[in-house]
């Protein structure tokens, strides 16, 4: 039974991996192109996300300053944090909920700049308060979510970019969060460096 319940998880995987490839394919190449833009000309990405997305994001922001699979130039990416220092010192000046997210887009978000957030149902306030802070600042935004995008989608310009797992589930929608950050990796790498041979 449990093997059983195991393989079904891949089963599920697989199934909605082939399912989105043709859906995200677009809004995805999208993303990579404004990715490049903003890298060539000189701007940096910063990525944020709660919980399981955080991790993501980090891992999104590591593998352009570390590399993907072929070396190349240090990208200019930083996965913002809500450390402990950054909200007790917000909640001494503040009664309203941590904006650290918010906070960080504001200091060091400057137009040219692409802000790229992960979330699944995309109705976090703290995330709802940096694409606000990103737009006051002129970033575009890159938004991973799951099916309905939630209320940032709702909130995102045209010329914001929204990659929407067609799902509900939670472990399918981060599993192919990670999937999508992996295309942009790889895509970034074939708009700078060339494809493979």
């Amino acid at each position: 039974m449990l093997e059983q319940r195991i393989q079904q998880h891949f089963i599920d995987a697989a199934d909605l991996q082939f399912q989105a490839a043709q859906a995200l394919a677009a809004p995805i190449a999208a993303a990579v192109q404004a990715i490049v833009a903003c890298i060539t000309g000189g701007g940096k990405v910063l990525a944020c996300g709660l919980g399981a997305s955080a991790a993501v994001a980090q891992q999104f922001a590591a593998l352009c300053v570390a590399g993907f699979e072929r070396e190349r130039p240090e990208l200019a990416a930083l996965a913002l944090g809500a450390d402990a220092s950054l909200l007790s010192a917000e909640s001494t000046f503040a009664a309203q909920p941590p904006a650290a997210f918010a906070r960080q887009v504001r200091a060091l978000g400057q137009m040219g700049d692409v802000l790229l957030m992960l979330s699944v149902a995309g109705d976090e306030p703290a995330l709802l308060e940096a694409l606000e802070a990103a737009h006051e600042r002129e970033l575009m935004v890159l938004l991973l979510t799951g099916r309905s995008g939630g209320t940032l989608a709702q909130r995102l310009r045209e010329t914001d970019v929204l990659v929407a797992v067609p799902h509900d589930r939670p472990a399918r929608v981060r599993e192919v969060h990670t999937l999508v950050l992996h295309c942009l990796c790889d895509g970034i790498d074939a708009q700078l460096l060339g494809e493979e041979e």
